[in-house]
């Protein structure tokens, strides 16, 4: 708990003003609720990460369920598909994001959704009655400009992570600097995905502005104003009010 608040210190001294922990299974749901009730400026998502998803049995949900009710709980997730490394079946994939979007629904709180190599069942599964009207915050996204445009004109948000700002990804800064910058929110994906020039250490969430001075750079502004719209992004998506 000490690393994380001294992280959590580290990025309000670089300027990030608020924070969701996501949950990726049972055994860390509940420690990302607590991490939230200590920090006025921390709230928390709960869910099963597509690779955990064979272990989300009725029992492990009904306790996500539970969790999920918590007022420091302003999401559901994260939740989705992955089918590069297959560590649950694609059809409990499936059905387990759906679980997750009917909580979500029920809550009325967005989803954070991961989706890798799996696009093509993630849209058709975002197209169904079920899913209509869901919040989904597309996280650390890597698709191209048709589909980030479906995406958003279904209600949804997207999500850059440091990997915009690897030399390998001009096609996807691209994407981020098409966007509408209302429809945009920036993460670390921690320990993952350690922007430029942090790559090859343990990303945090300090180093979330160096996502902010690149969307600057593509969006012709200041790291200030990105700051700003993404702040306000982010109250929105989550229906939370920063502390000032």
């Amino acid at each position: 708990m000490s690393e994380a608040v001294s992280g959590l210190e580290r990025a309000r001294s670089a300027g990030v003003a608020g924070f969701v922990v996501p949950a990726t299974k049972l055994e860390d749901a509940a420690p990302a609720v607590a991490v939230a009730h200590q920090h006025d400026d921390v709230w928390a998502a709960v869910g099963f990460h597509p690779h955990e998803a064979k272990d989300c049995d009725d029992a492990a949900f009904a306790e996500i369920e539970r969790l999920g009710e918590d007022d420091r709980v302003v999401a559901i997730g994260e939740a989705g598909l992955d089918y590069h490394y297959m560590h649950s079946p694609r059809d409990v994939q499936r059905d387990v994001f759906m679980r997750h979007i009917a909580l979500a629904k029920r809550l009325d709180v967005p989803i954070i959704i991961h989706n890798r190599e799996s696009t093509a069942d993630l849209l058709e599964l975002l197209a169904t009655g079920e899913a209509r009207g869901i919040r989904g915050i597309l996280h650390s996204y890597t698709e191209d400009l048709e589909t980030a445009r479906k995406l958003i004109g279904w209600g949804h948000v997207i999500s850059f992570s440091g990997i915009v700002t690897f030399r390998s990804a001009e096609s996807l800064r691209e994407v981020a600097k098409a966007l509408p910058h209302d429809r945009v929110l920036i993460e670390t994906d921690t320990p993952y995905l350690a922007p430029v020039p942090h790559r090859g250490k343990e990303n945090e969430p300090a180093f979330v502005i160096r996502v902010a001075e690149l969307l600057s750079n593509l969006w012709g502004t200041t790291v200030e104003e990105v700051a700003a719209q993404t702040t306000a992004n982010f109250e929105s998506v989550f229906s939370v009010r920063l502390p000032r």
